[in-house]
């Protein structure tokens, strides 16, 4: 006959530090993977782009402007332009509007980084607690 002893202990806390520190890790890789696939879509030329594709830039001042945060508490991404460099011109080209008194039509550049990479974002959790 063969005597076993087991003993468990409950690691509740450990876990879920564990969970949370895979959830910023992964987080962050889904934020910097759609920023650099947004970054990517704008082109630098002088010429306006066309409706409806992403928008050209003659510096590089909004691909540039891209930017990304992560709030380890909540466990939320925000990936844009960031205001104090352009201010709303990210918008008025994200969804069409008025900047500096000229009518932008709409071209997104966010949405369509995020539609691109959506289908490689579960992955990125995929054995992040360790």
């Amino acid at each position: 006959m063969i005597d076993v002893k087991v003993t468990t202990k409950k690691s509740i806390d450990k876990v879920k530090r564990k969970a949370q520190q895979g959830n910023f890790k992964s987080l962050g890789h889904a934020a910097a993977t759609i920023r650099l696939v947004a970054r990517r879509s704008i082109r630098r030329r002088q010429t306006a782009a066309m409706p409806g594709s992403p928008p050209n830039t003659r510096r590089g001042q909004l691909k540039r402007s891209i930017m990304y945060a992560i709030d380890k508490q909540r466990g939320v991404a925000l990936i844009g332009p960031d205001f104090d460099v352009i201010a709303t011109a990210g918008k008025a080209h994200e969804f069409g509007g008025k900047f500096r008194r000229e009518h932008y039509p709409k071209r997104p550049f966010m949405g369509p980084a995020l539609e691109k990479v959506k289908d490689r974002l579960p992955p990125m959790w995929a054995g992040s607690i360790r």
